[in-house]
């Protein structure tokens, strides 16, 4: 148990001497009450119950006091374990910056130690620090070899660049005047394909011509031969008629002939009467006579029905051969029509791809004149390169004169015998995806300083 504070002490000396002068009081009012007269008992027994209650007070402060006592002790234990913690720690932190004490001199093969301390986290992210630094130390040196090689190699291509830059201003004097003549060529093979244009423009409009004429042809074939096709039916219609008339005339023919055959009948019926039956024979004679004609008449009517029957039959021959031949008119017309419609398509097609041409040749003139002219302006730059060449290799020198300076500022840095490998940048990435995934902080892999 550790030695009790002074504070303490002190409490429970207070404690004690309260608790011995409630008993003492309590003992004499006590010894007096029952001591002296009766006449002064109350007195006595009110001092020996006052010195009672003091006495209880008193054993309330004790406990008080106890407890008091208790949290003060209490506190000055968990004082002193933080003052044991902070000594541990600053002993900790102190030795770290021992070892840590190269590091300012450029040494980067210290290694601070990893402990449970407060300090151990530090350590170990300082160790993670001076990893990386040590990887970009040894990036520095290396970029610093490669930057002296790539600028001797580009010392010697700008020289080269200067030799070319000359031979190419030769190649560019010569383009240009090619460029002029091409220029003019192309000028002139715009102006022909203006004029095919025109020409072909001139032959859609000549197809179309065709084209609307065929079509009004073929029309005008159609309805001939609707019209052909209508008579047609009409003269069949006639015919049909006149076969009609003619069962007519059959027909009044027969009543004719028995209309004659009753006449005479009657005739003979009167001759037999004698003179009674004189004004009935000559009825009957009339009746027989227009029986006669009529009949004569109705021969006359067959006769024409006939003609007109023949006549009909060869017009609906007739008609029907000139349908077909209207019919074959009309296919040939459309056919015709046909190739008149492939004829302006081709000349549209020909007159499109004329077209596209002028402007194709327009556009090559315009094109050849810009190519004329940048090259001018190529020729103007190929001078300007090769001022510009002379320039880049003083730059070049300069940019030597940085690798070395920086070459001197990385050799200030020590790096151990055995450095560790420069890690590449898809390392760091899976390394940085692998932390992130089971939440603690990636370290490089850091070797133990020699």
């Amino acid at each position: 148990m550790p030695t009790q504070p002074n504070s303490a002490k002190t409490v429970k000396t207070v404690g004690q001497l309260l608790l011995l002068a409630a008993a003492v009081s309590a003992a004499a009012g006590i010894a007096a009450a029952i001591g002296f007269s009766t006449s002064l008992a109350p007195i006595y027994a009110g001092v020996a119950l006052a010195g009672i209650v003091t006495l209880i007070l008193a054993l309330f402060a004790w406990q008080r006091i106890r407890r008091i006592e208790a949290d003060v002790v209490e506190r000055e234990a968990v004082v002193l374990v933080q003052r044991k913690e902070s000594e541990r720690n600053q002993e900790a932190i102190l030795r770290l910056l021992d070892e840590l004490a190269p590091l300012a001199d450029g040494d980067l093969t210290v290694q601070a130690t990893v402990t449970e301390d407060i300090t151990g986290t530090i350590a170990d992210s300082i160790n993670y620090a001076i990893g990386v630094l040590r990887d970009l130390v040894s990036t520095i040196n290396q970029s610093a070899i490669q930057l002296d090689g790539a600028t001797r190699q580009t010392q010697g291509l700008s020289q080269h660049l200067a030799k070319a830059a000359a031979a190419q201003s030769k190649q560019l004097v010569a383009a240009t005047e090619s460029a002029a003549t091409m220029a003019g060529s192309t000028e002139e093979i715009s102006g022909n394909a203006e004029r095919a244009s025109d020409v072909a423009r001139h032959s859609v409009d000549v197809a179309h011509k065709g084209g609307d004429a065929v079509r009004r042809t073929i029309d005008g074939m159609n309805s001939i031969r609707e019209t052909i096709q209508d008579t047609s039916k009409r003269i069949k219609r006639l015919g049909e008629s006149s076969q009609e008339i003619g069962n007519i005339v059959e027909l009044i023919n027969d009543i004719a002939e028995q209309t004659n055959i009753l006449a005479l009948n009657a005739s003979i019926q009167a001759s037999m009467a004698g003179d009674a039956g004189r004004g009935f024979a000559v009825v009957a004679d009339e009746v027989q006579r227009l029986a006669e004609r009529a009949a004569a008449a109705t021969r006359q009517i067959e006769g024409l029905v006939r003609t007109i029957q023949a006549d009909t039959n060869e017009a609906v021959v007739s008609m029907e051969r000139s349908t077909t031949d209207v019919v074959g008119g009309a296919l040939l017309a459309e056919n015709a029509g046909a190739a008149l419609e492939e004829i302006e398509q081709v000349s549209n097609q020909i007159a499109s791809l004329v077209q596209n041409i002028s402007a194709s040749s327009r556009h090559q003139a315009s094109e050849a004149q810009s190519i004329a002219r940048n090259m001018q302006v190529l020729k103007e730059i190929s001078g300007q390169t090769a001022e510009s060449t002379s320039a880049t290799s003083q730059g070049i020198a300069k940019l030597a004169e940085l690798s070395a300076d920086l070459r001197e500022s990385a050799a200030g840095f020590r790096l151990p015998a055995d450095a560790p490998t420069i890690i590449s940048d898809t390392q760091r990435v899976r390394a940085l995806a692998a932390s992130e995934q089971s939440g603690s902080r990636p370290r490089p892999p850091i070797q133990a300083a020699s």
